[in-house]
């Protein structure tokens, strides 16, 4: 059986799930997206994202995806996740049940 696809904004997400991101994504989002079709026919950029029962696109254009990593105080200026925040986000999601 196929997990189901879930396309939601960033902005959207709940601070489970973007722990989970930034600690799959190290060092920013910018290079991972991907592009696909929408029902419309338009094409969108995402960042892939699987969960143990959930395939996640999250929609971001590439600009907005340096602007997340540039914004984010667990990023240091060169785009990567600080080993403090890494320690802080495994400790808050060691815990938590995704789905």
């Amino acid at each position: 059986m196929s997990k189901p696809r879930v396309v939601k904004d960033y902005t959207k997400l709940g601070e489970d799930i973007l722990a989970l991101i930034k600690l799959k994504y190290p060092f920013g989002f910018e290079k991972q997206l991907i592009r696909f079709k929408d029902k419309e026919g338009r094409f969108i950029s995402a960042l892939p994202f699987e969960t143990e029962d959930r395939y996640y696109l999250i929609r971001m254009t590439s600009v907005q995806a340096k602007e997340v990593i540039e914004q984010d105080d667990d990023y240091n200026e060169d785009g990567n996740l600080t080993e403090l925040a890494k320690k802080r986000l495994e400790d808050e999601i060691s815990d938590i049940d995704i789905q």
